[in-house]
């Protein structure tokens, strides 16, 4: 174990991940993969190994199991790289990430990818609130429902839901597109700067300055190949939201128009 000594001189241990992955090289040192099981492992201990595996190491494949829903694991990896997670996730997973291929083949907690720059993030089954919040690129799928604020904030990246999604999804949408295969809660896109939203199935209400729009051939193009990469089944017809714009200029509006508005 490695030491390190305080300001008074006094020894004090720093906690160093394991090595516990087994890896496996194919070919080239790009086509190194690694496994290893998290069960025992604590939140850093199991960030540190990714890692080390990844920086360290130059695997480009890692498998991690039996996560055990573990909060902020995953989180400000900043390679190109495929990371498998067999199992769930808690809070804050797979956060300020820039390039990674992650794949959790659980549920994942609030606020999963927040601050997401590129990359690619699927989730085989629901999401809690605040997924994607302050996303600014990349692809976040999550193949079953996600709770309310889904993409608050979002800044950029695109959002697929193969299911139905919460209250107050798209708050403050800022650009982006976020597709909801199912129902969505009330409040869609509220406050809503840019950016576009497409629902396949019954929206509850529509927040503030989120109006309906006509879809182009562009819309249609981007929908379906979109939903092909990952293998979504798309529903019988969209409807597509976007910006009112009268919020634009909120701050010169007479108090009589900002109540019009509001």
């Amino acid at each position: 174990m490695k030491i390190n000594y305080d300001a008074r001189g006094l020894a004090e241990p720093v906690a160093q991940a394991p090595r516990v992955a087994t890896l496996s090289i194919t070919g080239d040192p790009s086509g190194a993969t690694a496994v290893f099981d998290a069960a025992e492992l604590t939140t850093r201990q199991i960030n540190l190994e990714l890692r080390r595996l990844i920086y360290d190491e130059g695997v480009a494949d890692v498998t991690v199991r039996n996560p055990g829903a573990k909060h902020s694991l995953a989180v400000g990896i900043l390679a190109r790289c495929r990371i498998t997670i067999e199992g769930s996730l808690g809070y804050f997973g797979c956060g300020l990430i820039d390039g990674p291929e992650i794949h959790v083949t659980g549920r994942v907690g609030w606020s999963v990818a927040e601050n997401m720059m590129s990359g690619v993030l699927v989730v085989d089954k629901n999401a809690g609130s605040l997924t994607g919040a302050a996303l600014r690129g990349g692809d976040v799928v999550v193949r079953g429902d996600v709770g309310a604020r889904s993409g608050i904030d979002q800044k950029g990246g695109t959002i697929i839901v193969g299911g139905n999604a919460g209250m107050m999804t798209g708050f403050m949408l800022q650009r982006g597109r976020q597709v909801i295969c199912g129902n969505v809660g009330g409040g869609l896109g509220d406050s809503m700067y840019d950016g576009a939203i497409y629902v396949g199935g019954k929206v509850t209400s529509l927040g503030v300055d989120c109006v309906e729009a006509e879809l182009d051939p562009a819309d249609d193009e981007f929908l379906a190949r979109k939903l092909r990469i990952y293998g979504i089944e798309a529903p019988a017809s969209w409807r597509k939201f976007v910006c009112g714009r009268k919020l634009w200029n909120y701050d010169n509006l007479e108090p009589a128009e900002r109540k019009l508005v509001l």
